[in-house]
């Protein structure tokens, strides 16, 4: 039986550059055709300085062609260089050609950024993420695990599995995915359907534990379709109960049944009070340049990442500059009345004194119908009582971050993630002393 002839996977890998329709053959030959043009005129231009009567009129006509070779020569390598970085970038990138080198520069940027750690739990934790990605793609997420209510609280019942709800989140606000998987991930079902409440994001953090048989894993992979710019982590992959202990010596079992018990907090904990931080987020902090608290429910998302022992104590060795966001507006049923420095005061009692160094406080103006809308919901504007801060030995960033969407005030998060890079900036270029 006659032996197929076959090409070396080498050569045929080169010979592919020459098929039809790649629109790259004609720029290589003329890069070719230039390189052989300045090869020529070097070579020719040598000999004839060389050449025993360079000085006469023969001679100089060929040096000032051989030099014509050589110009020509650039030129054309030039325009071929041009015109292959151009098809090939008109392939990966057909609508973006243009914007092609301020995405390099930017991406280079973003590459030289600091490594940023930012600490909470729901809709605050993914803002202030939106902002931060815009200045580096050294952001991790560390997310609290301890939510139980909604689509997460079914998911977790369920399937046995660690709230999805919050991760979500934080993975589309480091998406570099086209919109339309934003959107996919975010997209929740109507009450007409059997999945009524759930969102298309959380099941498939569900679907990918059930087939990767690890909720740790399910997460790299759904980082990996959303092509994220960072980490997310969990804090805990321990099953853990969030439970209030109230100023009347009661208490209430569950993340979302304690904004709804309707008496003072005095305390919270987890149970089991005994929980192991994961690995990547004790890295993470370790590694740190900055760190960021909130913003975000105090007792219900910030304080359970701390109430794990690691955690707290990797945020209070770390060499990171340390920031806690207050929150805008009182939260009912948690931090009804508080001040800035009360939201401080309990963030400390539940970990340690060292756990930030400087606080950032919202001093924005919120028009009249949006506050009366916020009152009628028993919520109100943090009164930011900066001397108070200041006397419990904390520096304070005071600026404008109110942004208001469809009468929803959240924290605007460009100007936030710019307040604190600039900060972050100007101490790390700072002249000793």
């Amino acid at each position: 039986m006659k032996k197929e002839f076959r090409l070396p996977t080498w050569l045929t890998f080169y010979l592919k550059w020459f098929y039809p329709g790649i629109k790259i053959k004609r720029w290589i030959l003329l890069l070719v055709l230039g390189i052989l043009l300045i090869a020529s005129g070097l070579a020719g231009g040598l000999l004839t300085l060389r050449s025993s009567n360079a000085s006469s009129l023969q001679s100089k006509i060929l040096g000032a062609a051989y030099t014509l070779d050589f110009i020509i020569g650039v030129w054309l390598v030039f325009q071929a260089v041009k015109k292959i970085f151009r098809s090939i970038v008109s392939l990966f990138l057909p609508q973006q050609e243009r914007k092609f080198i301020d995405i390099v520069y930017q991406k280079r940027q973003l590459a030289r950024g600091p490594k940023i750690v930012v600490i909470g739990g729901g809709t605050g934790l993914s803002t202030i993420l939106h902002g931060l990605k815009e200045h580096t793609d050294h952001n991790s997420a560390i997310v609290t695990v301890a939510d139980d209510g909604g689509s997460s609280g079914k998911l977790r019942q369920q399937f046995d599995i660690l709230p999805p709800g919050d991760i979500r989140n934080c993975l589309v606000a480091l998406a570099d995915a086209e919109p339309l998987m934003h959107k996919l991930f975010q997209f929740r079902f109507g009450k007409d359907s059997e999945f009524a409440g759930h969102s298309f994001g959380n099941l498939f953090i569900t679907v990918m534990t059930q087939l990767t048989g690890d909720f740790e894993q399910a997460i790299k992979e759904s980082s990996k379709v959303l092509a994220i710019r960072g980490h997310v982590i969990p804090s805990t992959l321990n099953k853990v109960t969030l439970v209030a202990k109230h100023k009347d010596g009661t208490q209430t079992e569950g993340e979302a049944k304690i904004p709804y018990a309707g008496r003072p907090i005095d305390k919270v904990y987890l149970n089991p009070e005994s929980n192991t931080a994961t690995p990547e987020a004790i890295k993470a902090i370790q590694d740190a340049d900055i760190i960021v608290l909130g913003p975000g429910s105090l007792y219900t998302s910030i304080i359970p990442n701390l109430l794990i022992k690691e955690i707290t104590e990797a945020i209070v060795d770390a060499r990171a500059l340390k920031f806690y966001i207050c929150n805008i507006m009182t939260q009912p049923g948690e931090t009804d009345n508080f001040t800035a420095s009360d939201h401080l005061r309990v963030l400390i009692a539940h970990s340690h004194p060292r756990v930030i160094d400087y606080c950032i406080v919202n001093n924005g103006w919120v028009p009249n119908d949006v506050l009366e809308k916020y009152k009628s919901e028993d919520s109100y504007l943090v009164n930011e009582d900066i001397d108070k801060i200041r006397s419990l030995g904390y520096k304070v960033i005071l600026d404008d971050f109110v942004k208001i969407t469809n009468e929803v005030i959240r924290h605007d998060d460009l100007k936030l993630s710019q307040a604190i890079i600039r900060f972050f900036n100007s101490r790390r270029y700072a002249k000793p002393g």
